[in-house]
């Protein structure tokens, strides 16, 4: 597994002191929890975005959706255009901190089973995601 790593690290950075605030991409495209699959599937495309950040009513990230996780939903048979982003989150965990270190998060990952995770401030609010490199 190897994470993209989007910005420059200083020289002097150990590597096991690296954090997910070192290796992190921009937050990107954020959407409500309460937007339908077909919507942010079009965000999605118009973005050129394999994921999405989805935020409650206050702007807190509340997870993050893959291309994968709602091509698979759509199609479901239980799918109908009015299925909203909330009920296809589960239950994935919380995201990680910009100081987790890259240790930390590529555990978290793994034990997910994920491409991405997202990154959060103290208070909820997205900063970022981390992404496995292609």
């Amino acid at each position: 597994m190897t994470l993209v790593q989007m910005q420059a690290r200083s020289a002097s950075a150990h590597p096991a002191d690296r954090t997910v605030a070192d290796a992190m991409d921009a937050a990107g495209p954020q959407v409500c929890d309460d937007m339908t699959v077909e919507v942010a599937l079009a965000v999605m495309a118009s973005a050129r975005a394999g994921h999405l950040l989805v935020c409650d009513q206050d702007g807190l990230g509340t997870g993050l959706v893959t291309l994968a996780r709602l091509a698979a939903v759509r199609e479901s048979s239980a799918y109908t255009d009015r299925v909203r982003l909330r009920e296809v989150l589960g239950d994935h965990g919380p995201g990680a901190s910009s100081v987790t270190t890259m240790a930390e998060a590529e555990h978290a990952m793994r034990y997910r089973r994920a491409d991405a995770l997202p990154v959060v401030e103290g208070q909820g609010s997205a900063l970022g995601v981390l992404a496995l490199a292609r």
